[in-house]
């Protein structure tokens, strides 16, 4: 099992990016990790804003100063509420390129971002920042969307049996080793639209939906097996797994999904997959993105 070694938190100082300081300094004291706060400000809006308003004034370098003061007030709460002395890092530039530098430079090995946004169409959406990180992991990334009480408890971590579903199982196993950890698969039975289309009558259709579902049942038992979790909660349901996994987190009032980037090949790599940014954008819980 993967030990965690070090945590950073990229923070711009809203309610959900302190929510996500204290869900990384949660885990960072438990697992006896060390933990840096990043802060990043991005110079173009500033110049262009100088240029309207203050042409005589470094609105930068303003900016810059209260940021580190506010970076050394949430380093001090986290000190005094969990007992734990975070590194402090105030930086201008790109954020996904310091960030990168940051990730690449400590060797991290969790990222933590704090999910913001509301619309009138999704309850919530993700920030800009955690968009543009998806696509360039390194490490995984923890989305926090609710301020933190007690330790996880139950994880839901959903597999596909691609090679990133034992990455998903062991970072789960890493990041909550005292959490109940629930195993789904989410299938859909190839051609079955075709079948219903050919008019094959409905018994026939169960009988070849349960097949699969008998398959994908024995495959999740062995790779619950191989992941040392043998004796887990493995659930086995039919349907679109978007829909499907942010339903059964709902239901077993789970508190956070672990769940794999996806995308295997070159191209894929450069982008998250649809059913990751379905549950990043519907889950209600935290969501950890796995390698």
């Amino acid at each position: 099992m993967t030990s965690l070694n070090h945590v950073l938190v990229a923070t711009d100082f809203s309610t959900p990016a302190r929510n996500a300081a204290e869900r990384a300094a949660q885990l960072s004291k438990a697992q006896q990790a060390s933990l840096d706060l990043l802060y990043v400000a991005n110079p173009a809006p500033f110049e262009r804003l100088k240029q309207v308003v203050a042409p005589d004034e470094d609105l930068l370098k303003r900016a810059l100063e209260s940021a580190k003061k506010k970076i050394h007030e949430l380093a001090d709460n986290l000190f005094q509420r969990y007992d734990i002395a975070p590194g402090i890092q105030v930086a201008p530039g790109s954020v996904t390129t310091e960030i990168t530098r940051v990730v690449q430079d400590k060797r991290t090995n969790l990222l933590v971002c704090g999910a913001k946004g509301q619309s009138l169409a999704r309850r919530l959406l993700l920030g800009s920042t955690v968009q543009r990180m998806l696509n360039r992991m390194l490490c995984p990334l923890l989305v926090v969307k609710h301020a933190p009480r007690d330790a996880y408890r139950t994880l839901l971590v959903p597999v596909d049996f691609s090679p990133s579903s034992l990455r998903a199982i062991e970072l789960a196993k890493s990041i909550a080793p005292q959490a109940e950890i629930i195993l789904m698969h989410v299938f859909e039975a190839p051609f079955e639209g075709s079948m219903r289309f050919a008019h094959i009558d409905q018994d026939t259709l169960t009988h070849y939906r349960n097949v699969i579902k008998k398959d994908a049942m024995e495959q999740l038992a062995a790779l619950s097996e191989t992941a040392g979790l043998a004796n887990a909660r493995q659930i086995v349901v039919h349907g679109d797994p978007a829909w499907r996994i942010v339903e059964q987190e709902q239901e077993l009032d789970c508190d956070l999904i672990v769940i794999g980037k996806q995308g295997e090949s070159a191209l894929e790599a450069l982008l998250i997959g649809s059913v990751t940014k379905h549950v990043l954008n519907e889950s209600q819980c935290d969501v950890l993105v796995s390698l």
